[in-house]
């Protein structure tokens, strides 16, 4: 008997499912493996998730798109980093490049000989070293020329997307490589009275779709692996305490769209402003316990710039992840698998990265058990190190002018976060653990952003010459200094795109 997978079914749309069915038919393209994506045109998708990070691009690499021809679709903007606004204090904006911060001298990282020129009272700022950083400041964007000579000239990407129309880029270039979508509400999700399994979905057109595979991509419904199989929520509210959301489009304003995303620190949460071509995005997430939905509306509307395309709509989440992603023959993909609130912008990576690790994983109709509880661990630890670095966002802060943000300094760290802070704090020292999706640099943009300093350096930075130092960190600066000079605009870059493109291979 023939053990293979031979067909595939996605349940739910917008842009987890177009993602998935786009990855897997990319992957099944020579295969017999049929895929069919179910879901109804009617019902809308939650569609704010449009900042992501540099990972993104390996997506568009690995479908063997073009990005100009996806910038020029989707509207889409450069994305290099995140500007943090009233973060520590009123008054204070920081950033989280995508890029590397200085050189190392020798084996000795870079950052003990910062902290060491700190310590013997020379003012350095970090971003100084980062040309991400520099670029993002300066409202500029060039791809890179060459190998960067030194790692603070090395810097990556990531892009501002129209969810809507990023889903049905993917959705057409998915049917043309075959998949099948069948457009009807899912009514029902039958179950093999013997295993356990999904056998079909009852769909409100009288028919059933069967499958070997079911992926839910139906988010915060999570139709299959939660009310189906009944797979259970962690709920990591004891950490984070937002769990709603406003989110409203609007017009753009000023000549050019910023090449970063801006968060902003309000009484009760935060505010994300995002960059497109055509609108810009605006939400305010907010924690339901320490402020009323009618404050928090009000709170968006008066910091919106530009006019509001419609009116704003709320979305209720709990931060936390499903207990397991792979239960019997279903992957919950998306937010039917968690939700961490967007500050990191790691929704759609997260999208990817499940899609990733079921392609390692992927199964055949015995569904081993050793496949299922490796893709559960895996996904496990990857929320968990990603909820641990948005924690380190509110604790690290001082602010204290209302009770959320006191709240947020009297949080019970995890202990891999707590580890993590005692090392840095001790002696700079970054830890990694599995499945980490920020890297050192990005913990100590957030570090040092808050005003975080290492209590010591290593000692081998004091057989460094101070002069040679305060040189190379000099022509560092120079180089980044007039790098930035010579770059184009975020804008010019954008009209170069949407001129140079090639003809589109997919057509919505």
């Amino acid at each position: 008997m023939d053990k293979a997978i031979s067909t595939i079914v996605i349940a739910g749309a917008g842009t987890a499912g177009w993602m998935t069915a786009a990855a897997l038919s990319r992957h099944f393209q020579n295969t017999p493996v049929k895929i069919r994506l179910v879901a109804a045109s009617e019902i809308g998708t939650i569609g704010v998730g449009e900042a992501t990070i540099p990972t993104i691009r390996t997506f568009t690499q690995s479908l063997g798109l073009d990005e100009m021809e996806m910038i020029r679709a989707t509207r889409a903007t450069i994305k290099l980093a995140i500007a943090f606004k009233h973060w520590n204090r009123k008054g204070t904006t920081f950033f989280h490049p995508f890029g590397g911060y200085g050189e190392d001298f020798g084996d000795v990282a870079f950052l003990q000989v910062l902290s060491r020129l700190r310590a013997e009272g020379q003012t350095a700022d970090l971003d100084d070293y980062c040309l991400g950083a520099a670029l993002a400041k300066a409202g500029k964007f060039a791809m890179p020329a060459g190998q960067a000579p030194f790692y603070g000239a090395f810097f990556d990407w990531a892009y501002h997307l129209d969810a809507g129309l990023y889903a049905d880029y993917l959705r057409t270039f998915a049917m043309g490589l075959g998949v099948e979508h069948i457009d009807a509400r899912i009514d029902a999700v039958n179950l093999d009275p013997d295993t356990g399994h999904i056998r079909s979905l009852g769909l409100n057109t009288g028919t059933t779709v069967e499958g070997d595979l079911f992926i839910d991509c139906t988010g915060f419904q999570a139709l299959l692996i939660g009310k189906a199989l009944g797979i259970g929520y962690e709920d990591y509210g004891q950490w984070l305490f937002c769990d709603r959301a406003y989110a409203v489009q609007s017009e753009t304003t000023g000549p050019s769209p910023a090449p970063y995303t801006e968060v902003t620190a309000r009484d009760a949460g935060w505010q994300w402003g995002i960059p497109l071509q055509h609108r810009r995005g605006n939400g305010y997430v907010y924690a339901s316990n320490f402020t009323d939905d009618e404050t928090a509306l009000k709170t968006l509307t008066a910091n919106v710039p530009g006019k509001m395309l419609f009116e704003p709509r709320q979305i209720k989440f709990r931060p936390g992840r499903r207990t397991q992603a792979w239960a019997k023959n279903c992957v919950a993909i998306g937010l039917s698998s968690g939700f961490l609130e967007p500050l990191e912008s790691t929704s759609i990576a997260l999208i990817q990265t499940g899609i990733e690790k079921l392609k390692q994983l992927f199964p055949d109709k015995g569904f081993h058990p050793a496949l299922t509880n490796e893709y559960n661990d895996m996904s496990r630890r990857e929320f968990e190190r990603v909820r641990d670095f948005i924690i380190l966002h509110y604790y690290a802060s001082d602010r204290d002018d209302t009770a959320f943000w006191r709240a947020c300094k009297t949080v019970p760290l995890p202990d891999t976060l707590r580890h993590k802070i005692e090392l840095y704090k001790a002696r700079g020292h970054f830890v990694r653990y599995r499945w980490e999706m920020f890297h050192p640099q990005s913990w100590l943009a957030i570090y040092d952003g808050f005003g975080w300093r290492p209590q010591a350096y290593d000692p081998a930075t004091d057989g460094l010459k101070r002069d040679d130092m305060i040189e190379a960190c000099k022509q560092m600066a120079d180089f980044i200094t007039t790098t930035v000079a010579k770059a184009p605009s975020h804008q010019d870059y954008l009209d170069y795109c949407n001129r140079m493109a090639p003809p589109s291979k997919v057509s919505a």
